[in-house]
């Protein structure tokens, strides 16, 4: 039997009210397996961030539910989730160290899982380096490390490469890929295709709110054509 660390059934999230509410997203069920690299693609505005925000406790879901480590999702198991949803909250003048501090207070956690978040994701020499100063590499990396204090189970980053340049793309590619040998599940949304075909291990595709595909991506797959072809068909039935 698989083991899924988060599974969402026919999840739906609505915006507004009566006749003139969009659906946003639309009857989605994800299935994120235990130690992998789940990748979520899809158009702009197909819902892959407001399906994430909905996983994050950002939004609430209209209808549907959320499964987190085999029960009903609980605001206490976001202790158990790191995210990185939208820009990283940081201290433009505090160091990288001191970014994390402000957390591990606010949280209650131990500073010693400040030396291991930082040593996990590269910025172990920073200094006394202020925020504000990172490249935007650097500063993706600070944000992942304030989503891991709490030592996460499941990893959750929306579209982390926008705007690094190749070579913080490859270091982040590489720093993804490394999370499953540490016990820490990733669930990423992305546009990127070509990251996703050398990041993930399953892809799901939403289009139109819907989930239109969602499988293991295959060596030698040619995600291009899938994610093109999903998205033309577009109906989940055409598909499968």
């Amino acid at each position: 039997m698989t083991d899924f660390i988060l599974e969402t059934r026919q999840l739906v999230k609505k915006f507004g009210r009566g006749t003139r509410a969009q659906i946003a997203v639309n009857q989605v069920s994800l299935h994120v397996e235990t130690g992998k690299v789940y990748g979520l693609l899809g158009p702009n505005g197909a819902g892959k961030s407001t399906t994430l925000k909905m996983v994050t406790g950002m939004l609430h879901p209209t209808a549907g539910e959320i499964l987190f480590d085999g029960h009903p999702w609980e605001r206490n198991d976001l202790y158990r989730i790191g995210s990185l949803v939208e820009q990283a909250p940081l201290y433009p003048n505090l160091t990288a160290r001191e970014n994390l501090k402000v957390r591990t207070i606010l949280w209650g956690l131990p500073e010693e899982r400040i030396d291991t978040v930082l040593e996990m994701v590269g910025l172990s020499n920073t200094g006394k380096k202020r925020a504000g100063r990172f490249s935007m590499g650097m500063k993706q990396r600070l944000g992942i490390a304030l989503a891991l204090l709490a030592d996460p189970q499941l990893l959750i980053l929306d579209e982390p490469t926008n705007g690094l340049d190749p070579i913080g793309i490859e270091e982040l590619r590489g720093l993804i890929r490394s999370f499953p040998t540490m016990g820490i599940t990733v669930l990423l949304s992305s546009h990127i295709l070509g990251e996703v075909q050398q990041t993930a291990d399953i892809v799901g595709i939403i289009v139109g709110g819907k989930l239109a595909y969602e499988d293991e991506l295959h060596a030698g797959q040619d995600l291009e054509a899938l994610f093109m072809d999903v998205c033309r068909k577009g109906s989940p039935d055409e598909i499968r």
